[in-house]
């Protein structure tokens, strides 16, 4: 037999199984895009209560808020008929919350009875869900039942509440009551300030069980002190304004050398420039996205929308540069050949399967209904960046044992710096899979919320390590950019790096024999890596 603190629990767990297949996350996906994105304004939309022990209940939301400001309060005061929130305060306002129950359960009542049923809106700190329930009093019930009422420590069809001695206000319990045979119950406009930092969560509950079948609609606005933006989320904001300087930055140094060797620039280096400037754009747009939402409560839907399309094809072209990197373009052979449409197609794949969990990711309600969707959409975006690491990691084998048949040290000095970074990459990265999946094991309930942000924000620091990594080893030079097939085992026709037209494998023919070592040695010089011309020759 369950205690009532662990019915508490899996009251604010049950939220996670709401979608267990995939009919459930198009359906998501479906519903998101018609309706809109709404993320700090929580709405319900007749939605049904759940029955738990003896109660019923409805989550209404959770997020992460910091406590008020203190300000003056002769100068900031919290009304609830004004549309413009106080600056400093942090609240969850109740707008326009309607229980309708069912219309034979109406009518069974009494039209001059005042209270005919009551809901509650209970709202409290994660850490004190034990305070919720009978466990104190060796009870599993989480309603009152007429043993423990007739003891005096609650009243009958009431949410069993232990306040805080040092709080007694908190948990905090709010009522609308159904009048004789109405079938609505209104609650009145309030907001409640918040006063200390925690995680929330919001609950509806009756005890009735005549009045099972009732619906809520309406909705709860919830807001931080500094904006609507969640408390998990609001570093993100200022990690992204940074992370766009970042970018500039790079971008900037970038450009300088770009121009100051233009004639010298070969394709490989264009397709670097595209992933900076890709770079740019995903962040500063996420920036402004996230500054939007904090401003509105709402998350703009076509900001939105370009920021996780951005994300999915930085990704997929970042990626794609390490991948052909790997493959020696643009070092060792200036065309893909025939696996080009392999390259292409696996891209497009990952692209797709990339830009459907951005979108169940960031499309749907900060109170983590859709943010469980997205377990049925990591998988395969897992398993496709499985076969880029093992693809990128087999060309590269490939690539380093070509080098040093051909003895080109400075491309082989090259690749090896390649390899070793892209090899304490992975490192890092299963490392940091292993202490999310511990971070996420060990906070079923978030109330470690504050560190959340941290999550996704190492992975943009690594893309961007990784990027500036491969910008410093394929920098433009003043060297000539020739360059001879050192493979020939695997190339069909393909498309020219230096964009000059398409080169098929009959045209390389006795002058690429003749030239060979010629070019290698220019190309060891391309990168700056060059090592002395006579020990070359000797190869």
């Amino acid at each position: 037999m369950l205690s009532s603190s662990g019915a508490v629990c899996d009251l604010l767990c049950i939220n996670g199984r709401r979608f267990t297949t995939v009919i459930g996350v198009l359906i998501l996906l479906s519903s998101v895009l018609e309706n809109g994105v709404k993320a700090s304004i929580h709405e319900y939309k007749n939605e049904a209560f759940i029955p738990r022990f003896n109660s019923f209940f409805f989550h209404g939301g959770s997020e992460g808020l910091y406590a008020s400001k203190i300000l003056d309060p002769a100068k900031t005061t919290l009304n609830d008929d004004s549309n413009k929130p106080p600056n400093g305060k942090s609240f969850i306002r109740f707008e326009s919350i309607t229980f309708r129950r069912p219309k034979e359960v109406a009518n069974r009542q009494n039209e001059m009875q005042q209270s005919t049923g009551v809901v509650e809106a209970i709202i409290l700190e994660v850490k004190d869900r034990d305070k919720i329930g009978g466990a104190y009093l060796n009870s599993n019930a989480i309603c009152c039942n007429p043993t423990l009422a007739k003891d005096g420590l609650c009243k009958v069809g009431e949410v069993i509440i232990r306040q805080d001695p040092d709080n007694p206000e908190w948990p905090k319990r709010l009522h609308a009551s159904f009048e004789g045979k109405n079938e609505e119950a209104n609650m009145v406009l309030e907001t409640v300030e918040i006063n200390k930092t925690g995680m929330y969560y919001l609950y509806f509950m009756f005890c009735d069980p005549e009045l099972q079948g009732t619906l809520i609609s309406g909705r709860t606005v919830w807001r931080n002190p500094e904006g609507y933006l969640p408390g998990k989320m609001a570093p993100l904001m200022t990690f992204y304004g940074f992370m766009s300087l970042a970018y500039l930055a790079l971008g900037l140094l970038w450009f300088l050398r770009f121009v100051q060797h233009w004639k010298d620039i070969i394709q490989l280096h264009y397709q670097i420039t595209a992933v900076i400037g890709l770079g740019m754009c995903e962040m500063s747009l996420w920036y402004f996205e996230y500054a939007n939402f904090n401003a509105t409560g709402s998350r703009p839907m076509g900001i939105t929308l370009f920021a996780v399309t951005s994300s999915a094809i930085k990704k997929t072209v970042s990626r794609l540069l390490l991948l052909v990197v790997s493959m020696g373009y643009g070092v060792m052979r200036p065309t893909l050949g025939g696996v080009i449409s392999k390259v292409i197609l696996l891209g497009v794949v990952y692209f797709m399967a990339s830009e459907a969990l951005e979108l169940v990711e960031h499309l749907g309600n900060i109170n983590d209904f859709a943010g469980k969707a997205r377990v049925f959409l990591v998988l395969p975006v897992a398993l496709l960046d499985a076969s880029f690491i093992l693809w990128i990691f087999s060309s590269l084998s490939k690539t380093l044992e070509k080098l040093q048949i051909r003895r080109s040290m400075a491309k082989l000095e090259l690749y090896r710096k390649f390899t070793n970074t892209l090899a304490v990459s992975v490192l890092l990265s299963v490392a940091w899979i292993g202490y999310e999946l511990y971070f996420n094991a060990s906070d079923p309930l978030s109330e470690l919320w504050r560190r959340a942000w941290i999550i996704p924000a190492f992975w943009t620091v690594l893309a961007f390590l990784l990027l500036v990594i491969i910008c410093i080893l394929l920098a433009p030079s003043h060297n000539p950019t020739r360059y001879a097939y050192e493979t020939g085992d695997d190339e069909e026709e393909g498309i020219s790096l230096t964009g000059t037209g398409v080169i098929g494998s009959g045209d390389l023919s006795s002058k690429v024999e003749r030239k060979d070592r010629k070019a290698s040695i220019a190309g060891d010089h391309v990168f700056g890596l060059g090592e002395d011309l006579e020990e070359d020759k000797r190869e």
